[in-house]
């Protein structure tokens, strides 16, 4: 069996636009916790059920499931930097809500990898038991 091999790419513009577009609409936990960090105004909104939001949660992010995100999306007028989350990357529930924010004419982001991966990173979370850090997972963050 003989494979051929890919083909040579000599013009990136698909792939600038590709990117420049994705960058536009996504960000990760550690660019938030950098930009939380800097000061920027963000508003993260957890689009998860109650059970999952009560055992964790991005410090600070609104609690608006899916499903009722239609019936309140306006608590979301005004406010900067619309950031979408759910659990993590096999879960569509952010991706779904942001396209939902979208067309109702909001200026949205979603938080790729999800509260699974802000976690994972030994970033900040609350609960209903309080605000705690779990250890750096190697994998997806350097330990220090």
């Amino acid at each position: 069996m003989t494979t051929t091999p890919p083909a040579l790419i000599t013009d990136t513009t698909d792939a600038v636009d590709w990117f420049a577009r994705r960058l536009r609409h996504e960000t990760d936990p550690s660019d938030v916790a950098a930009a939380r960090a800097a000061g920027e105004q963000l508003t993260l909104i957890d689009v998860r059920n109650q059970a999952s939001f009560d055992q964790g949660h991005v410090p600070g992010a609104r609690h608006i499931p899916r499903p009722e995100l239609a019936a309140r999306h306006g608590e979301l007028a005004g406010l900067p930097n619309l950031i979408v989350y759910c659990w993590g990357p096999a879960c569509n529930g952010a991706t779904r809500a942001a396209l939902e924010l979208s067309r109702l004419g909001y200026p949205v982001k979603e938080m790729i990898g999800g509260f699974e991966y802000w976690a994972r990173e030994g970033l900040a979370i609350e609960s209903i038991d309080g605000r705690s850090r779990r250890p750096v997972d190697p994998l997806t963050a350097p330990l220090t």
